[in-house]
C-alpha cells in the first residue's frame, strides 16, 4: 500500500511551514506529497521550494490561479497527478502527531473510505506556535481543546471505527483517507460546489451511494487544527442544495470533477 499526502492551502504560509515540519516528523513516511494550493502567493511558494530541498519524499505543487474560493477544483487537479495507492487528505493549517500517516495506513480497509477528527488550538496559543515556528504541542498544553481526540489509544480506535456511522454528513475535510481508485469511481469533489462548505459531505455521500463504507478513526490519525478566521459562507446555501440534490438523487457521479484532468494527463 503506499500513501499519497494531499495538503489543500491558501495563502497561509506560515501554518503551512508547522504543518509541513510535522509531515517531516513522520514515524512513516507518505510515498508522496502534494501541495494542493488555490492560487497562494510568492510566500507559500517559498515555503513549498524549502520544502521540496528537506523532504525525502517527491513533493508536487499543484497550483492554478486565484480566482475565489476553488477548494473542490484543486483537490481535483491533485488527485490527478497523485500516483498512489491510497490518499490521505489534510488542510494546511494542521500539526500532525508524528504517528498520522502510521495511523492511517494501519486503519484503511478496502471498501471504506475514512474521516478522522481534530483537536482545536485556541487563537493565543496558534499565534504563540506560529511566532516561535514550533510543532510543539499535546493535550498537555493550555488552549487545546477537544482533549479527548488527542488520547492516541489503538483498542478504542477500533472499537468506535463505526462511531457517527448513521450521520450521513458527518466528516472532517481536514482529515480523511480514501483509496484513489474509489474517488476516480465517483469523479472526485463536485466542482460546481465554489465557496466554503459541504463538499466533503458532498463526496462521502456519493462514496456511501456507491456502496463504500464510511469509517471513523478515532484516537489515532491524531491532528492539532490551528485558529484561523472562519472563511465566507456566502455559497454555503447553494451548495447545501446540491448537496441534499445528492442525497435524494443517490447520486455516485458528479458530472464536473477530476475525470477532466485525468484527460489532460494522459494526453501530456
Amino acid at each position: 500500500m503506499t500513501v499519497s499526502l494531499i495538503i489543500s492551502t491558501y495563502n497561509s504560509p506560515k501554518a503551512l511551514e508547522l504543518c509541513l515540519k510535522s509531515v517531516l516528523q513522520q514515524s512513516t513516511l507518505p510515498d508522496e506529497v502534494l501541495i494542493a494550493d488555490d492560487g497562494s502567493g510568492e510566500e507559500t511558494i517559498k515555503v513549498v521550494k524549502e520544502f521540496q530541498k528537506e523532504s525525502p519524499v517527491p513533493v508536487i505543487h499543484v497550483w492554478h490561479e486565484d480566482n475565489g474560493f476553488r477548494l473542490t477544483a484543486i483537490r481535483n487537479k491533485a488527485i490527478a497527478k497523485a500516483s498512489m495507492d491510497y490518499i490521505i487528505q489534510i488542510d494546511g493549517d494542521i500539526i500532525l502527531n508524528r504517528h498520522f500517516v502510521k495511523d492511517h495506513k494501519r486503519f484503511a480497509r478496502k471498501n471504506s473510505f475514512v474521516s478522522g477528527s481534530r483537536l482545536n488550538i485556541q487563537p493565543e496559543l496558534s499565534e504563540k506556535l506560529i511566532a516561535e515556528r514550533s510543532i510543539q504541542v499535546s493535550i498537555r498544553n493550555k488552549g487545546v481543546h477537544n482533549r479527548l481526540n488527542g488520547i492516541r489509544w489503538g483498542l478504542l480506535t477500533w472499537l468506535l471505527q463505526n462511531y457517527h456511522r448513521t450521520d450521513l454528513l458527518y466528516v472532517r475535510g481536514c482529515n480523511m483517507g480514501f483509496w484513489k481508485s474509489d474517488l476516480l469511481m465517483v469523479n472526485g469533489y463536485d466542482e460546481s460546489m465554489i465557496g466554503w462548505g459541504r463538499e466533503d459531505s458532498e463526496i462521502a455521500c456519493r462514496l456511501i451511494n456507491a456502496g463504500i463504507r464510511k469509517r471513523i478513526i478515532k484516537n489515532a490519525g491524531i491532528v492539532f487544527h490551528l485558529y484561523h478566521q472562519d472563511n465566507s459562507r456566502a455559497q454555503f446555501n447553494i451548495n447545501n442544495e446540491i448537496l441534499q440534490r445528492t442525497i435524494e438523487e443517490k447520486r455516485t457521479w458528479c458530472s464536473k470533477g477530476v475525470d477532466q484532468y485525468l484527460a489532460k494527463k494522459k494526453i501530456e
